[in-house]
């Protein structure tokens, strides 16, 4: 369904009991976030929260994408499966062969009903822009600031719009915005997006980029500015196929060749000129639950600010998961399984995006196999699918075991599964390319290394006979007396070994070179470990019993390819006249790299957390805001994680 603008999708919220309006004063700086960091983390995505009084003349509304209940809302749909099926009956009905004419006849409603849903640009002037400032000034705006060594306010829910110069072709994407004055933010798009592509092909021209944001307007345009679409594929015919109905656009007042939603709440038109020097914008608290690395962004010049007469400023926080962006993610993993699975990847069944992984660093694939060979040539369609590109870890696994469906949100089940399949030394596949630019575990910026696990059933072609573990089993108990002897060890996980899952994580103090490789030899050269098939290590500071938080500090500072220490050894079979067969552990290294112990160059960035001061005041204040009792701020949990008060550690140390 489509939602006729922001307050009508708020109102709604508030009937379903899905709102909490905060009519006490909440500073924008630091003070919201805390507030929606601590209800986005206090058990399925907590409330959308609107704060009602900001010191500025408009609201301000947060966490409205952040439960799956507000997500199908946002998208009208009761389950997100319902739009994956939408689409899996559209395109089947595209893709059916049609023989007669009544067959073909029969398409033209449906074809019909879908032409309906594009973009539509009409005269005059939108809701959008009933309110004209008279100076364009964005500090006017209650802009939020996030996190306590962000670089300044951000802008966090912008619709950006551009064009291609040469054939007018539209993108719609969301970038955020530095604010450094009140007509000039920084334009934070990376060289993969197509926004970049469009500034690019600007400055071969030597022409003045147009650009235009949107916030607010029916909540389905911020998250089909976050899809990962095709560059041909208009966002907003996307919009307009997730809400039935087309979107209606009118042409901005200072940039005219641009065209954005009439209803939204805010509009901010501007430029970016193509031999203006670039600003140095960040670091930001992001998705990855670290800052990201402050870099050299395009500047936007302001020339407009317009708005309802009512409007409401939208905005999110980003930061340690589960955040609302979790929510935005499981949309996308539902909605675009369907085009994957029929147009490059027939054998996929399901895809599943654990939030550990923010999105690009884990997904688990489950697909139908019927030859050897199979799960390379899905991991090589996957990698070279468009944002899928940036997978760094992908996981595979069948579809079922002995007749038996295979459920890969039930991740214990899914684990047995994948290792009992699963020979460390002939099924993990390591290969490189383009990774996300907020990756800093790489070595060099945007590129490094990727890691297929293959958990599929194996066929005789895949099986190397020199390996046999059906006999080993390994002991608990003695790997930790074992452990416990090795000071730089400060925390183990045994728990997967009792659930059947050969796989370990130990949390270790580096201080030398290569310490990771010489301490993963080591453990595997005692036989007590026979068994043990992959072993996990995070930084000492990480409590390796605590399975989210370390699995999702794993995958951040992973570079697979680097980071992998596989070990093999002969294991004398405990059977008369069997012959002598090898066994195989894998290490992967998910410490903090630094220039001393690892020789890595770039610098690292610190997780985020918030300031005893902001966690102090809200405290106080919680009372009086009648949002009901105390939750305890989230940032507690990590502060003797930290690397130093800085945002940004230096490698050196």
């Amino acid at each position: 369904m489509a939602w006729k603008n922001l307050q009508a999708f708020i109102k709604a919220l508030d009937e379903a009991g899905e709102l909490i309006r905060i009519r006490e004063y909440v500073n924008p700086v630091l003070e919201m976030a805390e507030i929606t960091d601590r209800f986005s983390k206090s058990g399925g995505g907590g409330k959308a929260l609107l704060f009602e009084n900001t010191g500025y003349e408009f609201p301000v509304l947060m966490n409205a994408y952040g439960s799956e209940k507000r997500m199908c809302m946002a998208l009208g749909v009761q389950q997100l499966d319902d739009v994956a099926t939408d689409i899996e009956n559209l395109f089947q009905l595209l893709m059916s062969p049609k023989d007669s004419m009544l067959e073909k006849l029969k398409m033209l409603p449906k074809l019909g009903k879908f032409a309906g849903w594009m973009p539509k640009v009409k005269s005059g002037r939108g809701a959008c822009q009933e309110i004209i400032m008279s100076t364009p000034d964005i500090t006017k705006l209650p802009v939020i600031t996030c996190w306590p060594k962000d670089g300044g306010p951000f802008v966090t829910l912008p619709v950006i719009h551009t064009k291609d110069p040469n054939n007018g072709t539209r993108n719609v994407g969301m970038y955020r915005m530095q604010v450094f004055g009140p007509q000039l933010t920084g334009m934070h798009w990376h060289k993969h997006k197509v926004s970049a592509k469009h500034f690019a092909a600007y400055k071969e021209l030597k022409k003045r980029m147009p650009v235009a944001v949107a916030l607010g307007g029916d909540p389905v345009y911020a998250y089909a500015a976050t899809a990962p679409l095709p560059e041909n594929v208009d966002e907003y015919m996307l919009a307009g196929f997730l809400r039935k109905k087309k979107v209606e656009l009118v042409q901005c007042i200072s940039q005219p060749e641009i065209e954005v939603p009439a209803d939204a709440d805010f509009i901010i038109e501007g430029y970016v000129e193509p031999n203006d020097d670039l600003i140095w914008e960040g670091p930001f608290g992001d998705h990855t639950g670290y800052y990201s690395l402050p870099d050299w962004y395009p500047k936007f010049h302001i020339t407009a600010i317009t708005h309802k007469k009512n409007a409401i400023y939208p905005a999110t926080i980003v930061g340690i998961p589960p955040q609302e962006d979790a929510w935005l993610g499981k949309a996308t993993e539902r909605i675009f399984l369907t085009p994957i699975k029929m147009t490059m990847v027939p054998e996929i069944v399901n895809m599943e995006m654990p939030v550990e992984g923010v999105f690009h660093n884990l997904v688990v694939t489950k697909i139908k196999k019927d030859y050897a060979g199979q799960g390379q040539k899905v991991m090589n369609a996957m990698w070279g699918a468009g944002q899928m590109m940036f997978n760094k870890i992908l996981v595979l696994t069948s579809d079922e075991v002995n007749n038996e469906p295979i459920d890969i949100t039930d991740y214990e089940k899914l684990a047995q599964h994948i290792f009992k399949q699963l020979n460390p030394a002939t099924d993990i596949h390591f290969s490189s390319g383009p990774m996300d630019v907020l990756d800093h575990s790489c070595s060099k910026l945007g590129f490094g290394g990727k890691m297929c696990i293959d958990g599929t059933a194996k066929e005789n072609e895949e099986i190397d006979d020199a390996y046999d573990l059906k006999d080993a089993q390994p002991s608990s108990n003695a790997i930790q007396k074992c452990l416990q002897n090795y000071a730089d060890i400060k925390s183990v996980n045994l728990s997967l070994l009792s659930k059947n899952i050969p796989c370990l994580i130990v949390a270790v103090q580096k201080n030398k070179k290569e310490h990771i490789k010489i301490l993963h030899e080591e453990i595997c050269g005692n036989t007590l470990f026979v068994g043990v098939k992959m072993i996990l290590y995070v930084e000492h500071t990480v409590d390796a019993n605590d399975l989210p938080v370390a699995l999702w500090r794993f995958c951040n500072n992973l570079d697979p390819k680097r980071d992998f220490h596989l070990v093999k050894k002969y294991w004398p079979q405990a059977h008369e006249n069997s012959p002598t067969k090898y066994w195989a552990c894998m290490g992967l290294d998910g410490t903090r790299k630094t220039k001393k112990w690892d020789g890595f160059q770039r610098d690292w960035p610190n997780i985020i957390i918030a300031d005893d001061a902001t966690i102090k005041k809200v405290d106080e204040k919680w009372n009086q805001l009648g949002i009901g009792d105390l939750i305890t701020s989230p940032s507690l949990k990590y502060k003797n994680q930290l690397y130093g008060e800085e945002a940004i550690v230096n490698t050196n140390e």
